[in-house]
């Protein structure tokens, strides 16, 4: 156990120092309209839009956004946070573990003209957050995370929301697996840090230990980029 929670640690600060350094170049790029991004990392960019542009869709069909709390949980440099506060979200409460990204993210939102009163950016792991929200999102951040570490996570971020959960992984599947373990997958020299594949089984049962059922679900994708969506409801 003691050896586990070394690892964990260990692999923390180093997504930590990775974001804060090389990889918070690296991303602030991606996703922004710059034009200095390579073929692999323009189609992340379209994939990784298409989760947070699906995401602003059933909020938005939800009606549940005015008057309601949200909480961004890895937020990065806003993609998400920025586009919901201009919909008129009641509260967004935004953490990112690299206080590098979410510095940028607020300056995007300053940049954006964006009313401050109801955004709050700040640096935080995920296993830190705490408060209860309305809506819980964490979207595409469980890369960072091994399938049972992940699953522990969901559960925490179940005990954080009070009606609606969406999260967005890497599922796995043979195919996933395989172009994963040739290196065709998440692919470039600065990857730093490990990148997981997750089994979606495992995700939704972690949900429903805290009583929480799956309402729907949808695959993104893009060359380099496969991200499944999935919200709960509070049962």
């Amino acid at each position: 156990m003691a050896t586990d929670n070394l690892q964990k640690q260990a692999e923390k600060q180093e997504v930590k120092g990775y974001f804060e350094t090389t990889g918070f170049d690296r991303w602030n790029r991606i996703y922004s309209e710059s034009d200095d991004v390579n073929k692999v990392q323009r189609n992340i960019r379209i994939g990784h839009q298409k989760t947070v542009d699906e995401v602003l869709s059933w909020i938005q069909e939800s009606g549940e956004l005015n008057d309601v709390s949200f909480c961004d949980a890895g937020c990065g440099v806003g993609s998400l946070s920025l586009p919901l506060a201009a919909m008129g979200a009641g509260s967004i409460s935004a953490s990112d573990i690299s206080a590098a990204m979410a510095e940028e993210a607020e300056r995007r939102a300053r940049e954006a003209g964006l009313s401050m009163e109801t955004l709050n950016f700040f640096a935080s792991d995920l296993e830190s957050l705490q408060g209860s929200f309305h809506t819980v999102c964490c979207l595409d951040v469980f890369i960072h995370y091994p399938q049972q570490p992940a699953e522990e996570m969901v559960k925490h971020l179940c005990g954080l929301t009070e009606q609606r959960l969406i999260v967005s992984f890497a599922p796995y599947t043979p195919l996933l697996a395989l172009l994963k373990g040739i290196g065709q997958l998440f692919p470039g020299p600065s990857k730093t840090t490990r990148a997981y594949t997750l089994k979606e089984d495992g995700i939704v049962k972690a949900a429903e230990a805290c009583g929480f059922k799956l309402v729907r679900r949808s695959l993104n994708q893009a060359p380099f980029y496969f991200s499944r969506l999935i919200e709960f409801r509070k049962a």
